[in-house]
């Protein structure tokens, strides 16, 4: 089939880009040409045949920015401007996305969370009026949902709220919903009354990551890491439900000069960058500035992870909440150990179950206990070692591309 892939931005660090991405080398194999419609082609080598830049559908875009802006933070008295904005911006984006549709004969789309996420409303609904007006078969990879964000998707307009129900998730006959988890299955049943079908986020397992080479002796060295120091591992963007000030208490409570936190991600998506001043201040209080490394500037994208992953010693990962976890997931197949917090709705129920060793902290709460577990791990190399190969044998069983290629094949049989 000529699969036709709708989303706000690819070639980037973030979760719905990364896993998207993985979709289309599978969907390859399987036989699927691929084509893409985005807002920004971020690190990503495009070609005329099969890759659409379409600016309005950024999330940077005038169309999203200020949609956004008078739904969720600066409401007018009256929203009618607002609604007539989304309605004449979704008909111009409906009508490139018909165009391309026909361009390209494009058998099927798929919305990567697009029709999920309220964050582009105009882009949200056009998809629903491209299916609406032409029947065309869709997949909806449905990453997460405005009511699990708390009041960042509530509008003070009870019409705002009751358009953004009424369009998102896109509930039409005949859309199939893939989910990242079993509260996104849960949630479709118990909302809607449908079955979802659940496809979690994977990493090629049989690919060499994480594997020290010589091109990439020097990477941590380079972000200010020397040779007889331990680096610990912030492998994601800087946003608050990544729980980093927790990775910074621990590199305080473990009080060794030579162990430092590199933190890989940027902060483009905190908001006035509130949650990175709050981490420096942390920082300064501590009085660690010289054992916290900022390091986005030498992580361009994320295929430059491996290098990192090569010589760090373990991983922290104390979010908060995540759709599912792609930074767990990548440091399992880096064959490093791996610090977590219990985050919600999933971790626990889609991937602490499986058996992964760790040390898993409650509420971001480092005890005493957990932090002598962690330190135990990390001094202790052999330990290490072992972790690594045994979380990497349970992750190839149940969140390797073997398991995509299953799913994907089920979902794109019309």
């Amino acid at each position: 089939m000529r699969i036709g892939i709708i989303i706000g931005r690819i070639g980037g660090v973030d979760g719905v880009a990364l896993e998207t991405e993985k979709w289309i080398d599978v969907l390859k194999k399987l036989g699927h040409e691929v084509f893409i419609m985005s807002g920004e082609f971020e690190s990503w080598t495009m070609d005329r045949e099969h890759h659409y830049l379409y600016p309005a559908l950024s999330f940077f875009s005038v169309e999203a920015e200020w949609g956004q802006r008078k739904a969720f933070f600066e409401p007018d008295k009256n929203p009618d401007a607002l609604l007539e904005h989304v309605e004449k911006a979704s008909n111009r984006i409906h009508f490139a996305m018909r165009q391309w549709i026909a361009d390209k004969k494009i058998d099927v789309i798929l919305s990567e969370n697009a029709s999920a996420l309220p964050c582009h409303l105009s882009m949200g609904v056009a998809i629903k009026k491209l299916v609406e007006t032409t029947g065309i078969p869709i997949v909806t990879h449905d990453h997460d949902f405005h009511w699990e964000r708390g009041q960042r998707y509530v509008s003070v307009h009870p019409e705002i709220n009751h358009y953004v129900d009424k369009n998102f998730p896109l509930l039409l006959p005949n859309v199939k919903h893939a989910v990242i988890n079993t509260f996104g299955v849960e949630t479709f049943k118990n909302r809607f009354d449908i079955d979802a079908t659940l496809v979690p986020n994977v990493m090629d397992f049989n690919r060499v990551y994480g594997v020290p080479t010589p091109e990439n002796e020097f990477f941590l060295r380079d972000v200010g890491v020397l040779k007889d120091e331990i680096a610990l591992l912030q492998v994601t963007r800087i946003v608050r439900r990544k729980g980093i000030e927790t990775a910074i208490s621990l590199i305080d409570q473990l009080d060794d000069k030579k162990l430092k936190l590199v933190i890989t991600g940027n902060n483009n998506d905190d908001e006035n960058k509130t949650y990175y001043n709050e981490l420096i201040d942390q920082i300064h209080d501590l009085n660690l500035s010289r054992q916290i490394i900022f390091a986005a500037h030498k992580v361009l994208d994320h295929k430059d992870l491996s290098d990192v992953y090569a010589h760090g010693r373990a991983a922290t990962y104390f979010s908060t909440y995540e759709g599912f976890g792609n930074a767990f997931v990548e440091t399992i197949l880096a064959k490093k150990p791996i610090f977590v917090n219990n985050y919600k709705p999933v971790y626990m129920q889609d991937i602490g179950n499986k058996g992964f060793e760790t040390v898993m902290i409650e509420d971001s709460n480092l005890t005493p206990e957990s932090v002598q577990q962690m330190s135990d791990i990390i001094y202790n190399p052999k330990r290490c070692k072992e972790i690594g190969e045994y979380n990497f044998s349970i992750g190839k069983k149940h969140f390797s591309y073997e398991v995509l290629e299953e799913k994907l094949s089920e979902l794109f049989t019309f």
